[in-house]
């Protein structure tokens, strides 16, 4: 093993690996309370522990499998990123750089102490601030690579007699063989592929995959997954419908500021044809999640920030074919560039995992109602924020020349809070009855529940104002923007920086900062437009 070990080390760090690990990609795996892919594990995996889901150009697949052959090398390799100064200086560690091995951070003297600390926190049940956060994902880096390069982490053979599966270590006759196959016929493809080359897998290292799978299936068929499903998450993970679609909807936007700024229609034809493409495979990769799960995709704040947009742009085609205003679908594109890219930059904060649900989340009609309406009601409020950004610069650019553009948006406005409002008000109504249905109580106050209530309110007042005509334009676009702040305490706010309650299950940690600098963006641009346009409309109304 240790004579396999040297040879894999000087084949894998002088060979361009492309390929190699596919096959190693359909092994099934038990991890995080599903069968997986092992091609889901391992990008997971790398994720987590060196921050991307690429090493050096080698497939996340391909690192982790050597984890576990070449251990000794990989311990002294730079891969687990820490990103946090004061964890850094907590740990007396003066490098600049945020990758450092795992040796070193095992042998760090004041390792033990920092964790013993964040075990004290977690007893005092304290929520995590974001020191402890850094200190608590270190824990789950370190702990991981230790349990991938032991062989604990992968376990891939269902046990007949348990739930649980058996690790590469316990591995044991025909099973351990086969293994062992899968180990040669790695090794073999890296050795036979010329240096320089793109290397491919042999026959021989798929055939020891395929063998593998049918023998570990027969122990177990019921238990070892569904085939088509296991295929299915190896093609999402492949094909990413989610960015070619925001790369169709940034094309499209681009057309229909070309046909709005020149009359063209062949520009606003493609940017019709462009949007529907995109918006056919953000459905496609929704439907996907949805099928792999078994549930409707709103159970994490990665796949509402999917879901959300999603919703916009449906919002915004059915507004434009009624209203007839080209805004509408400019600004909903806009949206959903911001919200796709925003899933790809910032995985640690937005997980997009997937995960078995929370016992209270396992009624998929109530996932399916009221879970689906709050957010999409979330859609509705998200285009009305779009478009009182625009009117508002409308009003910074010239109120009179551009007064039909901010007539019609407002109008698109004001419809959209109306749908909002009523989809809002539905669902906190059903969510109270699935509380008095899991908790015992219609109504308790809960921060989740107070903040989707408030949002609600928010906006009632609006429209109310708006009714008696308390504001006009340029109220209703500045009221859209500020009320937009109540959604996203609702929506983000609540989960990720309240972290209370008990919808538990959407509680996450991380980008505060940034979510915190968007609004008080949009808080200043509407008092800076407010500021530049009270003197223009008092000399205009003299």
């Amino acid at each position: 093993m240790k004579l396999l070990g040297v040879l894999l080390l000087a084949l894998f760090s002088s060979v361009s690996l492309a390929d190699i690990g596919r096959p190693l990609e359909n092994l099934a795996i038990q991890d995080a309370g599903r069968v997986k892919p092992l091609g889901t594990f391992a990008q997971e995996s790398l994720q987590l522990i060196y921050g991307k889901k690429t090493f050096e150009g080698k497939s996340a697949t391909e690192v982790v499998f050597t984890w576990l052959l070449i251990p000794d090398h990989w311990i002294k390799q730079p891969v687990v990123e820490i990103r946090h100064h004061g964890l850094k200086e907590a740990l007396n560690i003066t490098s600049p750089g945020k990758y450092f091995s795992p040796e070193e951070l095992f042998g760090n003297p004041r390792l033990g102490l920092i964790l013993q600390e964040l075990q004290n926190q977690r007893t005092r049940q304290e929520k995590l601030n974001p020191y402890y956060q850094a200190v608590a994902r270190l824990e789950n880096q370190l702990a991981l690579f230790r349990a991938i390069f032991t062989g604990v982490a992968l376990r891939l053979v269902p046990d007949p007699a348990t739930d649980t599966w058996k690790a590469v270590p316990d591995l044991d006759g025909p099973m351990r063989e086969a293994f062992q196959r899968i180990s040669k016929g790695f090794v073999d493809s890296i050795s036979n592929s010329p240096v320089g080359s793109k290397p491919k897998p042999s026959a021989e290292l798929q055939a020891a995959v395929d063998d593998f799978i049918a023998q570990a299936r027969s122990l177990a068929p019921e238990k070892y997954g569904d085939n088509t499903k296991l295929k299915m998450e190896l093609h999402l993970n492949h094909f990413h419908p989610f960015k070619w679609a925001w790369v169709c909807y940034l094309i499209a936007f681009l057309c229909m500021v070309a046909a709005m700024g020149w009359g063209s229609r062949a520009a606003d034809r493609g940017g019709w044809i462009f949007l529907l493409v995109g918006f056919a495979l953000h459905t496609y990769g929704m439907a996907l999640r949805s099928y792999i799960s078994g549930r409707p995709p709103v159970s994490n704040m990665y796949e509402t920030v999917i879901w959300v947009p999603w919703g916009v742009l449906l919002f915004a085609m059915i507004l434009e074919r009624v209203q007839k205003n080209k805004m509408l679908t400019s600004c909903a594109a806009v949206v959903a560039i911001f919200c796709l890219i925003l899933t790809d930059l910032a995985p640690t904060v937005l997980d997009k995992s997937l995960h078995p649900l929370e016992p209270v989340l396992r009624s998929t009609f109530w996932l399916s109602t009221h879970v689906l309406i709050i957010t999409i009601s979330y859609a509705a409020f998200f285009l009305a924020f779009a478009l009182g950004d625009l009117v508002l610069f409308y009003y910074l650019k010239d109120e009179q020349k551009y007064a039909r553009q901010i007539q019609s948006a407002t109008q698109s406005i004001y419809r959209s809070i109306q749908i909002g409002v009523v989809l809002l008000a539905f669902g906190i109504i059903l969510g109270g009855i699935w509380a008095d249905y899991s908790w015992g109580r219609f109504w308790g106050w809960d921060p989740k529940e107070t903040w989707a209530l408030i949002a609600l309110l928010g906006y009632l007042a609006l429209l109310h104002c708006k009714l008696v005509g308390l504001v006009r334009g340029f109220g209703m676009a500045a009221g859209s923007i500020v009320a937009f702040a109540l959604v996203i305490m609702a929506w983000y706010g609540v989960n990720m920086v309240l972290g209370a309650g008990l919808h538990t299950y959407g509680f996450g940690a991380g980008g505060v900062e940034y979510v915190t600098a968007f609004v008080v963006a949009h808080l200043l641009y509407v008092t800076y437009v407010s500021a530049v346009r009270y003197p223009r409309s008092k000399i205009q109304s003299k």
